[in-house]
């Protein structure tokens, strides 16, 4: 089958989502292809309530994405028997998580982006396929022609042409197909000067764990534990150099020290335990009260013996299925050894929901991936640019002359697949600087997600979920603009009467450019 559009979005994540969405507004049509069921990556498919700074309720996001959080929280009240507290909080907050002021079911969440694109799914201005992976491109000199993918379900392909091609999938899947040049893993200190790089060579197989998620539900006086998984023994058994503690336990690293952390599974009210950590539903927010559902996204469960991205195939799926493997055995090992303070072991009550992740198991529909492959791009973030140690004298983020948003969160790397701890240092709030949408040749692919010019260390406060979106919402809007004004991507940077009015553009959409002057650094 061939297809044609104007724009084709490849992966509809959070970026993908929101390019589609502004392609669409500024008249373009669109293809939105993605490789799952679900369109929302990180904040459905892989089920990670959403990371973002603490000042999210009144600044540092786009509209569409402020637009997407008062729909969940509208959704609640309006199919949801909320309590009337609940129902009246202005900053409803479903699963009353301590980080997350919107952890709610992906579901739910799943149900609003299908509502936020429908209108231009019925006007044929936005055209879905999903559970269409990309297999091949036809490039000619610098410019993308057509897309190929497989639809999974049945075997069949479809190539799709566009005038522009944008790149929203986890792991950066049309960079090595379009012969993009790009970037994977971990760069040293000598190629980006970062203080955090690797002070030896460079390492692509040096990538963040990734995590496969599970939705519990709490059952008091209930017996829902597990089949043991076939990998328990070892899991159970196995204790990384780096970590204080067996992976099965429940003692981990602090993230910005390094030292020994210990939280409880459920603390005393206000307490930071793991349960109330990602909690999706708040059972005393309804009435009568239900059952507590939270979603495991905890250090227990990342997966970092094997990288999965760039990898051989086969390896590849050893790797995602030993992560499966290790998220069911932590569940079991809750669910049966666990040590209680009360001196027994185990949590049989604890009761897997796959319903509110659209699976049949409780795991997640998809791996949260943290980190994928990187343009080359036209200007590439580094550390120096928003790291609050490594800019020493100044009070604020490097900024960005071709800014197209803002975002804020602390450069957090999970452990990685060399066998390092994590990395957690402050930052400055920071700007999206067009640069870096933009690759170093290729005329018509840009960047709409995790896959934009950052390094293995700035990609640790550029992944996150608002961020996400609003380099895919400003992707889309470039790739419009670049067609209705008849110029490429990076004329639209380099030329300063441009730039100016694609940010005029980006500001009519919603877009905020720059930061107030009040707004500081990111803590927890």
């Amino acid at each position: 089958m061939e297809l044609d559009c104007d724009v084709l979005v490849v992966g509809a994540g959070c970026g993908g989502v929101a390019a589609a969405q502004s392609a669409a507004r500024l008249g373009q049509t669109v293809i939105l292809t993605e490789s799952t069921d679900w369109i929302g990556g990180q904040l459905t498919a892989q089920a990670v309530p959403p990371d973002e700074h603490p000042w999210v309720e009144h600044t540092g996001v786009t509209a569409t994405y402020r637009q997407m959080r008062d729909a969940v929280r509208e959704a609640y009240r309006r199919t949801r028997p909320l309590t009337p507290a609940a129902r009246s909080a202005a900053h409803l907050n479903p699963g009353e998580a301590w980080v997350s002021n919107l952890a709610a079911e992906p579901t739910v969440v799943h149900g609003v982006l299908h509502d936020m694109l429908q209108p231009m799914l019925s006007l044929g201005q936005v055209r879905l396929l999903t559970r269409h992976e990309p297999i091949s491109a036809d490039v000619t000199f610098d410019r993308i022609d057509a897309v190929t993918f497989t639809d999974t379900r049945d075997g069949e392909t479809v190539r799709i042409t566009a005038r522009y091609v944008l790149d929203a999938t986890e792991e950066g899947d049309l960079l090595p197909l379009t012969g993009a040049e790009h970037v994977l893993g971990a760069e040293s200190t000598a190629e980006t000067g970062e203080p955090h790089a690797l002070a030896g060579p460079a390492d692509p197989h040096d990538q963040q764990a990734i995590t496969w998620c599970v939705a519990l539900e709490l059952r008091p006086g209930e017996d829902h534990t597990i089949d043991r998984p076939e990998e328990y023994s070892f899991w159970r058994d196995y204790r990384a150099s780096h970590w204080p503690g067996p992976q099965l336990g429940w003692v981990t690293e602090e993230p910005e020290t390094g030292k020994p952390l210990k939280r409880p599974l459920f603390g005393a009210p206000g307490e930071r335990d793991l349960w109330t950590f990602r909690r999706i539903r708040y059972g005393q927010h309804v009435s009568p009260a239900v059952p507590d559902i939270t979603l495991v996204n905890w250090p227990q469960i990342d997966y970092w013996l094997s990288p999965i991205t760039g990898v051989p195939a086969a390896e590849r799926t050893a790797g995602l299925e030993r992560a499966r493997q290790l998220t069911l055995s932590f569940v079991h090992w809750l669910q049966t050894e666990a040590p209680r303070p009360d001196g027994g072991v185990g949590y049989p009550m604890l009761r897997p929901r796959g319903d509110v992740l659209g699976t049949a198991d409780g795991l997640a529909a998809a791996p949260y991936i943290r980190e994928a492959r990187r343009i080359r791009a036209e200007f590439t973030v580094l550390e120096q640019h928003v790291g609050v140690e490594a800019r020493p004298g100044a009070t604020s983020a490097e900024t960005f002359g071709d800014s197209v948003g803002v975002g804020c969160y602390r450069i957090d790397l999970h452990p990685s697949t060399s066998g390092r701890g994590y990395l957690d240092i402050a930052t400055y709030p920071f700007q999206i600087p067009l640069g870096a949408l933009v690759p170093v040749r290729l005329e018509n692919l840009v960047a709409a997600g995790k896959s934009l010019g950052v390094t293995h260390i700035t990609n640790g406060c550029y992944r996150l979920h608002p961020v996400e979106w609003n380099v895919g919402e400003a992707a889309g809007a470039l790739a419009a603009f670049s067609i209705k004004r008849g110029v490429p991507p990076r004329a639209v940077r380099s030329k300063p009467e441009l730039c100016a009015e694609f940010q005029a553009t980006l500001t009519d959409l919603g877009v905020q450019l720059q930061w107030p002057d009040d707004i500081r650094v990111q803590t927890r």
